[in-house]
């Protein structure tokens, strides 16, 4: 067996091990992504090897809370590929805005900023104090962060420059204040979001949803977890609900294609049979 072989093997013992004692699944994870994570969390805390960074992941559960931002997608900014909540302004909001009380789920919201950005778009389309939006991850420092509604300053210029590229109706300054060195999002947006711990990997559905939007998550997923976290999203949602995806991510292979046809293109929006 080579060296990248017996490191793809502790890949597998580890994941194995994870899942066994504390139950998060990461297994059905794509084996690329997840080398290039494991070498820098190896280098982040000190590991020579796999194996002595599996002991200290199993020995101490700090380890491993501070493992997970290895494990997740953290890659995120708000209205992130303006084009995608320009579509939803334009095509999706007016036949959410035909149910009374229509729900949201951001799936894999990391530290929250396509949540506030969905928040924003729906205060904006007079939707937003009769929706909630579900926002779930399963990285608890990533959901608490996400929580606080607080971003660096430093980042602001560039949520505004997609803020306006995705049809923004104002200014983004008219949704946060300047407060503890950093932009804090209003109590209003706050109020409709609900930030919770949720896995796409183990858990099961836990509403019924009118759109759920979970962009750039499934391509890091082989193709087993990818037809499970989709089909969560078929059962979640209501008949003729809405499903945004990453713009290099597709339905077209996978086991529930049959369930959805695809309202755009570029983003990739669909809408449930």
């Amino acid at each position: 067996m080579d060296d990248e072989a017996l490191f793809d093997l502790e890949i597998r013992l580890l994941l194995e091990a994870v899942m066994l004692r504390y139950r998060h699944d990461f297994r059905d994870y794509a084996l690329s992504s997840m080398r290039r994570r494991m070498r820098l969390a190896m280098e982040h805390f000190g590991c020579a090897t796999l194996a002595r960074l599996q002991e200290r992941v199993l020995r101490e559960p700090a380890v491993f809370a501070e493992m997970l931002r290895f494990l997740t997608v953290q890659v995120s900014e708000m209205f992130r590929d303006p084009d995608y909540f320009r579509a939803l302004r334009e095509q999706v909001l007016p036949v959410l805005a035909a149910w009374p009380s229509p729900k949201v789920w951001v799936a894999g919201c990391s530290t929250g900023e396509e949540a506030w950005s969905m928040a924003i778009l729906l205060a904006e389309e007079g939707l937003l104090e009769r929706t909630v939006v579900y926002a779930t991850d399963i990285d608890p420092v990533a959901l608490r962060h996400a929580e606080t509604g607080v971003y660096p300053l430093e980042r602001i210029a560039q949520f505004s420059r997609n803020y306006l590229a995705a049809g923004g109706r104002g200014s983004l300054s008219d949704h946060y204040a300047a407060a503890y060195a950093g932009a804090a999002f209003s109590r209003r947006l706050k109020n409709r979001i609900l930030f919770a711990d949720h896995s796409l990997a183990t858990d099961s559905v836990f509403s019924e949803v009118h759109l759920v939007s979970c962009r750039n998550v499934l391509i890091y997923f082989d193709r087993p977890l990818q037809d499970r976290a989709v089909g969560l999203f078929r059962e979640a949602l209501v008949h003729r609900g809405f499903l945004g995806i990453g713009a290099r991510e597709t339905l077209q292979f996978g086991a529930n294609a049959h369930a959805f046809e695809r309202v755009a293109d570029r983003p990739r929006i669909y809408r449930k049979r």
